[in-house]
């Protein structure tokens, strides 16, 4: 049915809903008596017409005819009610303050309870008639499933037999009751709800969609049991991780696979939907609470600009471009070198926000010149420059190239973004720029102080976004260890005390845009990493996520530290503390550390040494420690994280 047909009908069956309303308010007032109603009845009809226009007219304003009222929730209940309210102000005005005494109050009061019922009903036989279609098709379909099932055999599990699995749904939240009427709706799916697990002592026995708290975490066990669970469903997004892992843990031999949401950082549309549920993964024993951002702030530097994010199609890159797009910027340009990666995000983009204008755009950014073309053409608002060689080892070998990219390219790209009056310059840095003893570390570490003088003589905000390692990132160590895992061992660490700060690349992400939003130039923003964690225990936990036992079915095997490596990662030198900001997780590095000299001497002295190969790669890392005042210090010593102890709130 077209929109016009669609809003005729309802149009008229809320002219319907008046008349009733009118008519059943005045049989309820008079006992139901039509001789005593009637001549109130005549009094309104001459002011029908104007009652009609009135609450038509409040609907329409409310919105209530471009709504699609078979997935109606409370949000649409509320703009129902707040219209009626509206409508009635309209009735009292036009029955009592020009009709003049002699109308019942009680009779427009009546009037606009009822005519809320009515027309609330009446939308509400749209949503039920939807789920009632649903719930058939469903049946039908899984129906034919089960019958092709049986068709092939016996073999498999009990749902490739066309058995339904049981599940059990953590949660009694929100998200547990999406979950649980989704599944329930949908038996196409497979699933057979039996009930939630809270450890809200106060929804124990309540109901929930349809379906009883059966208990707390505690009893897991017993009801896995009781109620021949196959599989459990972990329905709260905003858990942290430490809740997470207990309940994996405490899943452990019931025999039922474990399924989880995931966490708040990848739901940024904020949507939950079944088919987002999937297998624990090791970025869910990690995460933390929910990150409160401020969209009005972000929104204010992001929707309607032109945003360009160089490394576009590297991890953090393809991120910074899914979450910036949910801001509508004017444009989106996506600068990268390699074309398949850009490919990638670019198909992706067009596919998720059709509206956007995406520029793909392959280019190098040690090319000054084609660095220059792209700011000449596509005239910038917002730069965050994602792009940089960060593998810690290659770089060891091939210093020249980290230089050349980490260093050069930055200024090639900054430089530019300050020609065309670009309004912020977002670099994306590392932990491993604090107190370097790596190239790869050193070379971003000058990029901070290369940005910082460009920040003194420029309209443009230069600032600096620094944080530790991202899980799931290219060249990180979760990928190597799920591909050694899959071989069947050994999994390789270097140290047993070897500790690393993580976050997952959403998160991290969203702390950028937001430190963005905050930054007036030349700060070096450190994010809150939280506790470190050991990558051994990171690796134990991958195996059992596996359904493995780690040292009796993969071996962990210690290979030593590489070179450029440290023992731990530290977010701030001992000397430079941190200033808090507005945020909880974002603070200010208080950095004395700047360029001693022209920035002409200082990038003569990186070409120099860029030269030089292996060996001017060693006096790069010492001449940028003695730069920072980063000489001697605790590189190679494990220790209390410094970015606890040197917090200045």
């Amino acid at each position: 049915m077209s929109h016009r047909a669609r809003t005729g009908m309802l149009v008229a069956c809320d002219m319907a809903c008046s008349l009733a309303s009118i008519i059943i308010a005045l049989l309820v007032r008079f006992e139901f008596n039509p001789l005593r109603a009637f001549p109130y009845i005549e009094l309104i009809v001459p002011r029908l017409p104007a009652l009609l226009v009135v609450r038509l007219a409040s609907y329409a304003a409310f919105g209530l005819y471009y709504r699609l009222w078979q997935f109606a929730s409370v949000r649409e209940l509320v703009a129902i009610a707040e219209a009626g309210t509206v409508a009635s102000v309209g009735d009292y005005v036009l029955l009592h303050l020009i009709q003049g005494p002699g109308f019942p109050r009680s009779v427009t009061l009546l009037m606009w309870m009822f005519n809320i019922s009515l027309a609330g009903g009446l939308r509400l036989l749209a949503r039920l008639r939807r789920e009632w279609m649903t719930s058939r098709s469903g049946a039908r379909s899984f129906g034919r499933s089960a019958s092709a099932a049986s068709m092939r055999g016996s073999r498999g599990s009990g749902w490739e037999r066309g058995q339904a699995r049981r599940a059990l749904i953590i949660g009694a939240g929100e998200a547990g009751m999406i979950v649980a009427k989704e599944l329930r709706t949908h038996p196409e799916l497979g699933y057979d709800v039996v009930g939630f697990v809270d450890d809200d002592r106060s929804k124990q026995g309540y109901m929930l969609a349809g379906l009883r708290v059966l208990g707390t975490r505690r009893d897991l066990a017993a009801l896995v049991g009781r109620h021949d669970v196959d599989e459990i469903i972990i329905a709260m997004p905003s858990a942290p991780g430490r809740v997470v892992k207990e309940i994996v843990a405490a899943c452990e031999g019931l025999g039922t696979r474990v399924k989880t949401l995931p966490g708040v950082y990848e739901l940024i549309d904020g949507k939950v939907d079944v088919s987002r549920i999937r297998d624990v993964q090791i970025e869910d024993l990690l995460r933390r609470e929910e990150i409160k951002v401020d969209l009005e702030k972000i929104g204010g530097y992001l929707t309607g600009r032109r945003v360009l994010v160089t490394g576009a199609g590297g991890s953090i890159g393809q991120e910074l471009c899914r979450q910036v797009a949910r801001f509508c910027p004017e444009s989106l340009v996506l600068l990268g070198h390699g074309e398949n990666d850009i490919y990638d995000i670019d198909l992706e983009l067009r596919e998720t926000h059709p509206g956007l204008h995406v520029v793909p755009v392959i280019g190098d950014i040690k090319d000054a010149a084609r660095m220059e073309s792209v700011f000449e053409r596509h005239r910038p608002d917002v730069v965050f420059h994602a792009a940089a060689h960060k593998h810690v080892p290659l770089m060891e070998m091939h210093p020249e190239e980290a230089i050349n990219n980490n260093v050069f390219g930055t200024w090639n790209v900054a430089t530019a973004a300050d020609r065309h009056a670009a309004s912020r310059f977002v670099l994306i840095s590392t932990d491993k720029a604090v107190n370097p003893v790596s190239i790869m570390g050193s070379t971003k570490r000058a990029a901070e102080l290369l940005i910082q003088a460009l920040d003194k003589h420029s309209k443009t905000r230069f600032m600096a976004v620094r944080f530790g390692n991202v899980l799931g990132s290219r060249g990180s160590v979760i990928p190597l260890f799920k591909r050694q895992i899959a071989a069947g061992g050994p999994i390789t660490v270097t140290h047993p005390d070897m500790v690393r700060y993580f976050m997952t690349i959403p998160e991290a992400v969203q702390l950028v845009i937001q430190a963005a939003a905050m930054g007036e130039g030349g700060e070096v923003f450190v994010l809150d990493m939280g506790e470190p964690v050991r990558i051994v225990d990171l690796a134990r936990d991958l195996v059992r996520l596996s359904g493995l036992d780690p040292d009796r079915d993969i071996e962990i095997k210690f290979t030593g530290v590489r070179p450029g490596e440290k023992l731990f990662e530290e977010l701030l030198t001992a000397e430079e503390g941190t200033v808090a900001t507005c945020h909880e997780r974002i603070f200010i590095a208080r950095s004395t550390a700047a360029l001693d000299g022209s920035v002409e001497a200082f990038l003569e002295t990186c070409r120099e040494l860029a030269a030089g190969g292996e060996s001017g790669g060693a006096q790069f890392v010492n001449w940028v420690r003695e730069l920072t005042g980063s000489g001697g210090g605790r590189a190679e010593q494990p220790g209390t994280p410094p970015l606890a102890a040197g917090r200045s709130m």
